[in-house]
């Protein structure tokens, strides 16, 4: 790979391949993608911005009560996708989510746009960084 960073629909569904297939080519531990901090087309209330990981199969999130509706509203059109796991700790707001994809990377790279502007309500230019694969 030698771009990590996005902030274009096709470009991040690109860098979203890109790095998912990097990722299951080095088989490295996880494939994560951060929104830029400095991204003033966040919606993000509590000024975490959002992340999702990739880790083989799996698709690995944090969202709040709002989100996860959105996410299992969004999993719906992706029959080969299924929620494996939802955690919420008392110590914390929100649900760490565990979705199974078996799926390739351009389906995968799909997913993860629509996961950031719909689940996460992010506008249309928002900045996308691989920070690991």
């Amino acid at each position: 790979m030698t771009r990590f960073d996005a902030a274009e629909e096709t470009e991040r569904r690109t860098l979203f391949a890109d790095a998912v297939t990097a990722h299951r080519n080095r088989s490295s531990p996880v494939a994560t993608f951060d929104v830029d901090p400095d991204s003033d087309t966040t919606t993000v209330e509590d000024d975490v911005p959002p992340w999702i990981q990739v880790a083989g199969t799996e698709v690995v999130l944090d969202v709040t009560d709002d989100e996860l509706e959105r996410l299992k509203d969004l999993i719906g059109e992706y029959p080969e996708f299924r929620i494996d796991e939802l955690q919420s700790p008392e110590s914390v707001e929100g649900t760490n989510v565990v979705i199974t994809a078996r799926s390739d990377a351009n389906r995968i790279a799909g997913f993860l746009e629509r996961a950031f502007r719909t689940v996460f309500e992010l506008e249309a230019d928002y900045r996308v960084w691989v920070s690991e694969v």
